[in-house]
């Protein structure tokens, strides 16, 4: 019997609202409208090579910016994502991945002990 590897958030503040649906044994499915194009389709890039399934619908502020919505859809991920993980019995700690894109080198390394950082440039 296959263990359900699932997380769903909904997620509310005074800024946005935000539903998450993640599925780890997915085939790449991705229906996301986030407001911001560039983060649905940086969103539809985790689905597709990663390939798990995503929905993901938010409603944001973005005629202020679209800083609210960023960080909103992500606390939304990384919580569905550390749901999906459950006890995180049977998986591996850490990963990296690192693949060209169009004209960007992209790499990634994850460490999934449950303590945030992030570092981008």
């Amino acid at each position: 019997m296959t263990k359900n590897r699932q997380g769903q958030v909904h997620r509310t503040t005074a800024e946005t609202n935000v539903q998450v649906q993640l599925d780890l044994d997915g085939t790449g499915r991705c229906q996301v409208s986030t407001g911001v194009a560039f983060l649905d389709h940086m969103l539809n890039q985790i689905a597709s090579h990663g390939l798990l399934d995503l929905e993901i619908t938010a409603v944001g502020d973005t005629h202020i910016d679209d800083h609210h919505s960023n960080e909103d859809v992500g606390i939304a991920v990384g919580q569905a994502l550390s749901q999906a993980l459950g006890d995180r019995r049977g998986i591996q700690r850490f990963g990296h991945f690192v693949a060209p894109l169009d004209e960007a080198l992209v790499q990634v390394a994850l460490d999934c002990s449950g303590r945030p950082h992030l570092s981008y440039g």
